[in-house]
């Protein structure tokens, strides 16, 4: 008989988005409970009758109760799937904490808690399930230590499911918290180990992976949007894992060097290309180069104010695009006059000063000569 489950984490239902408006990051905080319905899609197309989220299904502690239902309520839907779910960090399991609270109102019948480190047995599925819940943010020591020598029926999968890194940056990688020893599937007999934590999809190995969250949620995340299906024939054989899409929105990172309104073009028309529905793509641009300071406006109108407006959100980085101001530009602000000698000393700053100077001086030049191109046109 083959085991099939789904394997996901890191849902963080509730988090906020700061770096984007209210409309916006409503609309982010919407796919989030949109890829819990994607992933019991998934559970029922692939007849999956487990889904494993392995921790941080909640992004805090302190959510309202409504978005401490709204999963719930997606899963209630799936009525012939199991879902099993995990503290994880963000979302420990404590006395009174949200998980008991969830457990004293009750939960549909096919939403199960892991709150304890004790495996939960599906004899009829030769199946046992063997949760690491985490009951502080920061915990020193291995969650999944316990799994070693935990004793079932021969022929039982043993699947551990866990929140943690499997890697650290100092000399003891045990003194990391939340640490997860890689091996543990050798050392328990695990079939196979679910890991949450990192948002983005990684194979540990070929019986421990990260699923990754189901919805990217920043930009240096690499391989979000995903999750996994695991098909296990037999206790000793390596499981089958097969990636799954489930991710609504595109996070892209671009670099552009930009030194002319030729260049501006260009990356307006490559920004409109980046996806066949920009409502769905999120763009983080750094822009590096010199312009002139009517091209640093038109680079303002054109992609800016412009091409981002066809984005679900775009962020700039200007802070490597500096003005290259021409005699024109100045000229444009005063030919003469203390005007025309502040905008000499703030182009000086702008091309020589300290790093922190020059981008101050920029953004001051840029400002004197916009402000004063709106004043010419009110004069005209």
């Amino acid at each position: 008989m083959t085991t099939k489950l789904i394997h996901t984490s890191d849902w963080q239902i509730g988090k906020v988005f700061r770096f984007v408006d209210n409309a916006t990051m409503g609309l982010l905080q919407e796919a989030r409970l949109r890829a819990v319905t994607r992933i019991g899609e998934l559970a029922r197309e692939h007849d999956a009758r487990h889904v494993l989220v392995a921790g941080d299904v909640y992004d805090m502690e302190a959510l309202s109760t409504r978005s401490l239902n709204q999963p719930l309520e997606r899963m209630r839907n799936f009525g012939a799937v199991h879902w099993h779910l995990l503290p994880g960090n963000h979302d420990r399991q404590r006395p009174n904490g949200l998980w008991d609270q969830l457990v004293r109102k009750g939960v549909p019948a096919n939403v199960h808690i892991h709150v304890a480190a004790e495996p939960a047995i599906y004899s009829e599925e030769s199946f046992a399930l063997l949760p690491a819940p985490l009951f502080y943010r920061r915990a020193i020591g291995d969650p999944t230590a316990y799994m070693d020598d935990v004793e079932l029926p021969g022929g039982q999968v043993r699947v551990g499911l866990a929140h943690g890194t499997v890697t650290g940056f100092g000399s003891d990688d045990r003194d990391v918290p939340n640490f997860i020893a890689p091996d543990r599937p050798v050392k328990a007999g695990l079939s196979y180990l679910a890991l949450g934590d990192w948002h983005g999809q990684k194979k540990i190995n070929d019986r421990c992976w990260y699923s990754g969250t189901p919805e990217t949620d920043a930009f240096d995340v690499i391989d979000g949007g995903q999750a996994l299906l695991i098909e296990i024939e037999g206790h000793s054989a390596p499981p089958a894992v097969t990636t799954l899409a489930t991710g609504h929105y595109n996070w892209l990172t671009l670099s552009e060097q930009i030194n002319s309104r030729a260049d501006i073009d260009f990356l307006a028309e490559k920004l409109r290309g980046v996806s066949d529905d920009l409502g769905r793509a999120l763009v983080y641009l750094s822009a590096e180069g010199t312009l002139s300071l009517e091209d640093k406006q038109y680079f303002e109108d054109r992609i800016v104010d412009g091409v981002s407006a066809a984005l679900c959100f775009m962020r700039v980085d200007r802070r490597r695009l500096f003005p290259r101001p021409t005699p024109e530009d100045l000229d444009r602000i005063d030919r003469g006059g203390f005007v025309r000698t502040a905008a000499e000393v703030l182009k000086r700053k702008a091309e020589e000063g300290a790093d922190k100077d020059r981008a101050i001086a920029a953004e001051a030049l840029q400002r004197l000569y916009v402000e004063h191109m709106k004043l010419q046109a009110g004069q005209r």
